[in-house]
């Protein structure tokens, strides 16, 4: 039986703007600088991008549009 880990994200008592602030953190360590404009969906996608091995501002900047 497999069982999925839990998500570190949501545990709980955890708020949403503690998610975010930590994912925030999480984007501007990786390289995605000045991402406080970005909403949570353009962050975890940013995120996800360069963990793929996009350049951490190109991401970003498809996010902005």
């Amino acid at each position: 039986m497999f069982v999925a880990a839990p998500d570190r994200n949501y545990e709980v008592g955890m708020e949403d703007g503690d998610r975010l602030e930590e994912l925030r953190q999480q984007a501007h360590a990786m390289g995605i600088k000045a991402n406080a404009r970005m909403s949570e969906e353009e962050l975890r996608a940013a995120v996800a991008k360069v963990n793929k091995g996009e350049q951490p501002q190109r991401p970003k900047r498809q996010a902005k549009g």
